[in-house]
């Protein structure tokens, strides 16, 4: 169970992160390829057309992503109308195939909202392995999830297809650690290039403005001021 002084620790941490990130000034000169971000060649066809998709890459066994989690929440809820984040599982091993399963499953199922902090605060709060089909369930079922749905979703068809999609996509951003982010299918930024999970986001705004300009240049004369 979340006691108090965690629920404060993550509290101050996530307000700490924040403010450098909504708060600070995105360094007038910009950032550089190769230095703050990376170019991904070929870029990665994104799902969300006429929006610009920030991919989260990350993993419930993360502790990082675990702390990243409320802030990348509050961030993406201030975003404009044209952008949008999705979140994508990494999988590089059998257990990281499960918890991807288990994101997808209550994806299908319309429970993210319910499921998606339950299976982070199991694993880092709860101390609970989550290394098994049935252990799974169990935070499915506390959500209100029958067990017989539960059962359905995350061995259907469906789920091994988002599953392994997301897997693909990851091994085609090159993806090496988490928590990692992809602009437009065509960047990377990670903590280590940004030096910390604020810095991430600030490059991944300086990103998404570099997109929107790029596909206001590209708009047919008229349609960008929506005449």
């Amino acid at each position: 169970m979340l006691t108090v002084k965690h629920s404060l620790t993550v509290f101050f941490s996530t307000c700490l992160v924040l403010a450098a990130v909504l708060g600070g000034d995105v360094r007038a000169a910009g950032y550089e390829e190769g230095k703050d971000y990376e170019i991904i060649s070929p870029a990665i066809p994104t799902r969300h057309s006429g929006k610009i998709e920030v991919t989260e890459f990350f993993s419930y066994g993360c502790s990082h992503c675990y702390n990243f989690e409320p802030v990348i929440s509050q961030w993406k809820a201030s975003r404009g109308d044209d952008v949008v984040v999705v979140p994508s599982p990494v999988i590089w091993n059998k257990p990281m195939e499960l918890l991807a399963r288990a994101y997808y499953t209550a994806e299908v199922l319309e429970v993210t909202e319910l499921v998606h902090l339950a299976l982070f605060q199991a694993i880092h709060v709860d101390r609970q392995r989550l290394g098994s089909e049935a252990a799974i369930a169990e935070v499915f079922e506390d959500s209100g999830v029958s067990a017989e749905d539960f059962t359905s979703a995350f061995n259907s068809f469906g789920v091994s297809s988002m599953a392994r999609q997301a897997d693909a996509r990851a091994r085609a951003a090159q993806i090496t650690g988490t928590p990692e982010v992809m602009v437009a299918g065509k960047y990377r930024v990670s903590t280590r290039m940004a030096g910390s999970q604020a810095g991430m986001l600030e490059v991944a705004e300086f990103l998404i403005e570099k997109e929107r300009a790029a596909m206001a240049a590209a708009a047919p004369a008229g349609t960008a001021s929506g005449a």
